[in-house]
């Protein structure tokens, strides 16, 4: 098949490059001029795994290109994916939807034959029915025009992964058995033969599936936070704790990670969109569980804070600390709504002088965050250090020797906010250490 993905960022370009490895004609188009000429070289202009092999692959062998016109989109083909980005507003907790609307309303003039437009992006329910208005307002196929809403569930650091081997298939329509999942059912064929769960349902409970599923990941991950919060008073376990919760199957392991809480550009924008979509429709308190949920979340970088004072005392001014870690979670070098940099930011305003290292953040770190320093090394990144935050769980750095580490501190003091380093390990190093909801 032909197709095209508008808007290649995290989205956009993972779903173009895995469309084109399961054997479609693929064409990506991206206002950014300076984006589209890397992604043309096989490249992504962000970390992302084994995003760069697919994107030389494809690019290479002429199944995937890419281009800054709507025109050349439209014309393309029939089915066009879209993936821009919504990120909250400026002023509020809402989603802001200008780049969705821009990229239908400047698709929409080239749609001059039957097509179908599937929408990936993350929106607040209700958005469906403007993105098809939009359509027949501006495009001169009109009602020939048939909108789709297919969410993404992608995990940074694993979206190739989750692209070619999802957990579901969600597919939103007006009606079923249109034409419009005909040509969605045969873009995904390999996927559906798979095996995979395919849901096919209408518009809302499409635009609902990917905040809902995200508000109660970070349901999940903000209780074990609020049990480590009692674990700490109780004098508990709180890694125990979820071990022992984890083996329950209507719980179960995963999302019960205990530690500095969760970031990036989805989940506690998802949350805050869901919340402020709730409340516009007036189901502000069914969505009371997310607010607690996401000021848990803000609680556990106070408590990082809160920790370093008590380690060095309430005045920081003149102390060193590092920060293991810039990127909102390993795997990627994506800094957005960091957990990592809000402490380390909030340790510089009270006066510390900070020190980050993080092996694919920094150079994104040091743009938003030019007043920090920036070391590549980590164990260069202790020298004098007075105290260490481990914030972003990256394998290598719990590979690294704590007593070779101990040499280099103006004082071994060590507090693990993500729960990976081996405590025992680095107390017998000398190190003194604190972790979040255990002794």
């Amino acid at each position: 098949m032909k197709m095209t993905v508008i808007g290649c960022g995290y989205l956009g370009a993972t779903h173009a490059a895995c469309m084109a490895e399961l054997g479609h004609e693929v064409l990506g188009m991206d206002s950014d001029v300076d984006k589209v000429h890397t992604l043309n070289t096989g490249k992504a202009p962000f970390f992302e795994r084994d995003l760069d092999d697919l994107l030389a692959k494809h690019t290479e062998s002429g199944r995937l290109k890419f281009t800054a016109s709507y025109q050349e989109a439209a014309n393309f083909a029939d089915l066009h994916f879209i993936g821009v980005g919504t990120p909250q507003q400026p002023d509020s907790d809402a989603y802001d939807l200008t780049h969705l609307f821009d990229a239908v309303t400047k698709l929409a003039p080239g749609l001059t034959r039957p097509a179908v437009v599937a929408v990936k992006s993350t929106v607040p329910v209700g958005t469906a029915p403007r993105v098809a208005e939009l359509l027949r307002e501006h495009a001169p196929a009109g009602g020939l025009i048939e909108v789709a809403w297919n969410p993404e569930f992608l995990r940074e650091s694993f979206a190739v992964e989750d692209t070619l081997r999802p957990d579901r298939l969600v597919l939103g329509f007006t009606t079923q058995h249109s034409w419009a999942e005909a040509l969605l059912r045969q873009a995904f064929g390999k996927i559906i033969e798979s095996g995979t769960p395919t849901i096919v349902t209408d518009w809302a409970t499409a635009e609902l599936a990917k905040g809902a599923a995200n508000s109660f990941l970070a349901t999940k991950i903000s209780f074990i936070n609020a049990m480590a919060e009692v674990c700490e008073k109780a004098g508990a376990n709180v890694a125990e704790l979820a071990d022992i919760l984890g083996h329950d199957i209507r719980i179960g392991r995963r999302g019960m990670r205990p530690g500095l809480g969760f970031g990036g550009g989805c989940l506690p924008k998802d949350v805050r969109g869901f919340i402020t979509r709730a409340d516009e429709l007036g189901a502000g308190e069914a969505a009371g569980i997310l607010r607690e949920a996401d000021a848990v979340n803000t609680r556990r970088r106070r408590r990082i804070v809160d920790l370093a004072r008590e380690e060095l005392g309430t005045d920081l001014r003149g102390k060193r600390i590092t920060v293991w870690g810039a990127a909102f979670k390993p795997g990627t070098d994506d800094i957005r709504d960091s957990p990592a940099l809000a402490v380390a930011q909030a340790l510089h305003d009270l006066g510390a002088s900070v020190t980050i290292t993080d092996p694919k953040a920094l150079d994104n770190a040091r743009k938003l965050h030019p007043e920090l320093d920036y070391v590549e090394d980590p164990m260069a990144a202790v020298e004098d250090a007075d105290l260490l935050l481990h914030l972003t769980e990256w394998p290598q750095f719990s590979h690294i020797d704590p007593e070779r580490l101990a040499a280099r501190t103006h004082s071994p003091k060590v507090i693990d906010a993500r729960g990976t380093l081996n405590t025992d390990q680095w107390r017998d190093a000398g190190w003194i250490t604190r972790a979040l909801g255990r002794v």
